[in-house]
């Protein structure tokens, strides 16, 4: 992680579970500074003391306020946008809220960053953002355009945007695995099942923090980043919990999808295929020759087009994870 020596990052929404992770990762490196940005003072006391190292900051403040990010983000090097309202139901019944944080929000990030001359801006997004069904995947998708359409400034300004998007995350707040523990936990003698068709992609929170890190390194502004990662069925990960629990059919929610989707149908043209990722790329170029650069990373790997209508999605994922192996990933985690 040499691109982190003495460099400033900060994080949005970085008391969640992806910063905590983040920040415990960018302390082992040769980072300078990392500010935590967000608005609960009870977490970010709560990190402090899980965190008492002199590289951290802690910054009080809502991306809703423009004028507080253009404080925090003085002297920043690099930014890692996850701050974000995410509950789907919630959502429905407060759509404006949304909106305010997911992608005003966003715009005062970019607009604060190139103000103050930030470097590089990645956003964490959604698979909810890829032909979204709901308000939420809805604003995040227009969070993301915010972010990447940002770079067609690449020419007045130092400031390059990009986006990192990936599925379900392993035993972070709001997903299936603790859910599915804490009933066990309360001695329950069913697990509720969506559907036994559905299907998620399935990636650590230390895997998705690397893979943010290393995204950073690579990006040219404007790129959206997707790791390659695998699927398993939501009632595997009832099985490799408990195998003998009975399981309970209840339907999918409203806005919920039965399957994830990371790279839409649509966007096989700007699609660009590596070993570990996929690159979806903007839909117009900013300047001369900036298409070319998202055909060859740091590693000196060339990416390929990937084929017509080619889709990246949960249930036609290649690589799917047995109950055993599931089980060995739950121990970890």
């Amino acid at each position: 992680m040499k691109h982190l020596k003495n460099k400033v990052l900060l994080i949005t929404g970085g008391t969640g579970s992806f910063g905590q992770k983040c920040v415990e990762t960018l302390i082992k490196t040769e980072v300078k500074k990392i500010i935590i940005f967000s608005r609960d003072e009870l977490k970010q006391f709560e990190m402090r003391n899980k965190f008492p190292s002199k590289k951290i900051r802690f910054f009080i403040g809502d991306v809703r306020d423009g004028e507080r990010l253009e404080l925090a983000t003085k002297n920043v090097d690099y930014i890692i946008h996850a701050a974000a309202l995410k509950q789907v139901p919630t959502a429905e019944y407060n759509p404006m809220e949304f909106i305010k944080t997911n992608v005003y929000g966003a715009y005062n990030i970019i607009n604060a960053s190139i103000k103050n001359n930030v470097k590089k801006v990645i956003a964490l997004s959604t698979d909810k953002a890829a032909n979204p069904l709901n308000l939420y995947g809805a604003t995040k998708l227009c969070s993301d355009k915010l972010m990447i359409n940002a770079n067609v400034y690449a020419n007045q300004f130092v400031t390059k945007f990009s986006v990192v998007r990936y599925g379900n995350v392993i035993g972070s707040r709001g997903s299936v695995l603790p859910f599915f523990k804490s009933l066990l936990n309360k001695k329950f003698n069913y697990l509720p099942i969506t559907d036994k068709k559905m299907t998620r992609f399935w990636i650590s929170l230390q895997d998705g923090v690397n893979f943010v890190i290393s995204s950073i390194k690579e990006m040219n502004g404007g790129e959206l980043f997707v790791p390659k990662s695998p699927s398993i069925k939501i009632i595997d990960l009832a099985k490799a919990l408990n195998s003998k629990i009975k399981f309970k059919i209840i339907g999918i929610r409203p806005g919920e999808k039965l399957h994830e989707v990371l790279c839409p149908s649509d966007t096989y043209r700007e699609t660009i295929e590596y070993k570990k990722y996929f690159i979806i790329k903007p839909l117009i170029d900013f300047k001369a020759g900036q298409s070319k650069k998202y055909y060859k990373n740091s590693f000196g790997e060339k990416g390929k087009n990937v084929s017509e209508n080619f889709i990246y999605s949960s249930d036609l994922n290649p690589h799917f994870l047995s109950v055993k192996e599931i089980k060995k990933i739950i121990i970890k985690n």
